[in-house]
């Protein structure tokens, strides 16, 4: 090996040696960075988490993980830069590409963690003074994520050299092949979508439906399906597209619930029928649980084969069922009182037998 030689290798070994140096260097500031960043920015989370103003919170926590993820993009492309020299114009312009889409992927996510971030929020008890009803905010952070997405995607293939009108017109013929290929996954996405809208039930919710055998609470309104969870606490999982086909009716938002009772005494309390159904009805107006701003009715209403049939008709304050059923019991023995301290009975199923005797 000559001089030359040897200074050729010399100084390509002092070459390599300062590369490492400086990958080093860079790798180790790196991850300084990101860990005091990340100590940083978890001690603002915990003491935002602390005050009355829920949005500061929800920006630290939002950008906490894709500041980090920066970071380390932002040292990867330091470390592309010190090489730049060994690379020929592909690469870099390969590098240069992968920059600015993780940059556009980084926005993106931070928008999809505020966007999740705002809807737990505004339907969480206590962060908001009014807060937002959950079937409405989760259909609107659906959509908003969405967006998100679809426009992250847009720009990436933007950035990837391809043409958007074509994108775009592709799609729309596309569209029509998926349209006839999955018209029924389309229609229980405009299914949820007219939930979202019409808003006939909401999570939490009891729902029934009488045209089909659907009946329990609302869980979860999917984009493709609806989880109701049955009263024998069974999943059932219906198509949002059955919703448009059938009648649904939503107890949960009842005014009052109703009891309607027929009541018979026997015949040979006749005389003390008119007392008992003014005496029921003076109850009924003075009941503290019933709302007497409601019609309410007591009345004879008919001859029953073995009892003298007279009716209540009124409507609880209350739409719980475990109050409602209490309610109801006291009315009735109230009721049970009434008849027994006018000296009448309830009747029950009887028959009476008559036997003519034969002439002499």
């Amino acid at each position: 090996m000559n001089w030359q030689d040897l200074q050729t290798y010399l100084g390509f070994e002092a070459t390599q040696m300062y590369w490492m140096i400086q990958l080093c260097i860079v790798s180790l500031a790196t991850f300084i960075t990101s860990y005091i960043v990340k100590r940083t920015l978890k001690r603002l989370e915990l003491q935002f988490s602390k005050t009355k103003n829920p949005w500061d919170h929800l920006f630290v926590k939002a950008s906490r993980r894709p500041t980090i993820a920066f970071i380390w993009l932002a040292g990867l492309n330091i470390i592309a830069e010190i090489f730049r020299s060994e690379f020929d114009e592909r690469i870099h312009a390969a590098i240069s590409l992968c920059r600015e889409i993780g940059i556009i992927l980084l926005l993106s996510w931070f928008l999809w963690r505020c966007v999740k971030g705002i809807e737990n929020i505004l339907t969480t008890p206590g962060k908001v003074k009014k807060t937002v009803d959950v079937t409405t905010a989760s259909a609107v952070s659906k959509l908003l994520r969405a967006a998100v997405v679809i426009i992250a995607i847009l720009i990436v293939m933007q950035s990837l050299g391809y043409s958007m009108s074509g994108v775009l017109a592709f799609g729309g013929v596309g569209g029509i092949a998926v349209g006839f290929a999955a018209k029924d996954l389309l229609a229980n996405f405009f299914g949820g979508l007219m939930i979202y809208l019409d808003r006939p039930f909401a999570v939490g919710d009891w729902v029934r439906s009488p045209d089909q055998d659907i009946e329990g609470t609302v869980e979860n309104i999917g984009w493709r399906q609806t989880r109701i969870r049955t009263f024998d606490k069974r999943p059932l999982y219906v198509p949002n597209a059955t919703f448009s086909t059938i009648s649904v009716e939503n107890p949960s938002r009842m005014t009052n619930r109703r009891i309607k009772e027929t009541i018979g005494i026997r015949y040979d309390d006749a005389a003390k029928l008119p007392i008992i159904v003014e005496k029921v009805k003076k109850m009924i107006e003075l009941h503290p649980d019933l709302d007497t701003k409601q019609i309410y009715m007591v009345n004879f209403n008919q001859f029953g084969p073995s009892s003298l049939d007279f009716f209540i008709y009124t409507f609880t304050k209350t739409i719980d069922w475990k109050t409602y059923h209490k309610v109801k019991q006291d009315v009735l023995f109230k009721l049970m009182d009434i008849i027994s301290n006018e000296g009448a009975e309830i009747a029950f199923p009887t028959q009476t037998l008559h036997i003519q005797k034969d002439p002499e």
